[in-house]
């Protein structure tokens, strides 16, 4: 397993691993409310199932400031696990999954905002480009 880098002080939990499962989203719409969005390949029957394969599937989904929430539900559960959390600017948690996932340019694109960018955290993993990944040491080329 690679190991995560996180300079952030950014809560890591580990509810993904291993697991199969749906993601919904917590959004705020343009009226300033919060409303659960779920896959529409799975609420459609679309023949190539989920359109969200991974929770940073649903991060990279959504427009500057309406993520608010991911939420996890593994196959064969009832319950659904917070797998990300934002206050404000502040993402409070993050699943170890989108931690070794999440590219430079999914953070400078839509979270320059926001405590998950930081140049001190590029450089402790050797990112270079807006294809480096953010939490996992790039190798040099």
């Amino acid at each position: 397993m690679t190991q995560i880098i996180n300079t952030t002080n950014i809560n890591e939990v580990d509810f993904i691993t291993g697991r199969t499962g749906e993601y919904r989203a917590i959004v705020k719409c343009k009226a300033g409310f919060m409303v659960v969005v779920e896959d529409l390949g799975i609420q459609n029957k679309w023949s190539n199932g989920a359109d969200w394969k991974r929770a940073i599937d649903v991060f990279r989904g959504f427009k500057k400031g309406a993520l608010q929430t991911i939420q996890f539900r593994a196959d064969g559960t009832e319950h659904w696990l917070t797998v990300f959390a934002k206050v404000g600017t502040k993402v409070k948690l993050m699943d170890e999954q989108m931690f070794r996932d999440m590219r430079i340019g999914d953070i400078n694109q839509n979270w320059s905002n926001t405590n998950l960018y930081s140049q001190g955290q590029y450089s402790v993993v050797n990112g270079k480009t807006w294809d480096s990944k953010a939490f996992v040491y790039n190798n040099a080329a």
